[in-house]
């Protein structure tokens, strides 16, 4: 399985939150991807401006995959204690980060921002 669909579902699940509905096809997901039914804990990071702006992790692998990512990633972005909630033109100017704490060792994979390089975008959205 590819990577960048866990980066995909991680990003997915946060625009749930931001359109206010479900988008995610679980049944789907899960069919054609079976690793997304493992039990592997992850983090989310969440990077503004190079910094660490929050952070979610799951303590164990109690949930599947598939659940850790969708619940961590909105966690991150919504719940951090030591963090207000992000804003829609912060998030969109976030990089995110995946880590997975997998049997083999912790493996991660870094999401670039939405607007990365678009200056004219940037100035639109605030």
């Amino acid at each position: 399985m590819s990577r960048s669909v866990l980066l995909q579902l991680m990003r997915d699940s946060i625009h749930e939150v931001y359109e206010a509905k479900r988008t995610i096809d679980k049944p789907l997901l899960l069919d054609r991807y079976p690793l997304l039914n493992e039990k592997i804990a992850t983090t989310v990071n969440v990077y503004l401006d190079n910094e660490l702006r929050s952070s979610y992790s799951s303590t164990d692998a109690q949930k599947s995959l598939l659940e850790d990512i969708i619940c961590n990633a909105k966690r991150a972005i919504f719940e951090d204690k030591n963090s207000t909630p992000l804003t829609t033109s912060e998030y969109l100017s976030c990089e995110l980060e995946l880590i997975l704490n997998t049997p083999d060792g912790v493996m991660s994979e870094k999401d670039p921002a939405i607007l990365k390089n678009d200056k004219r975008l940037k100035e639109v959205v605030k």
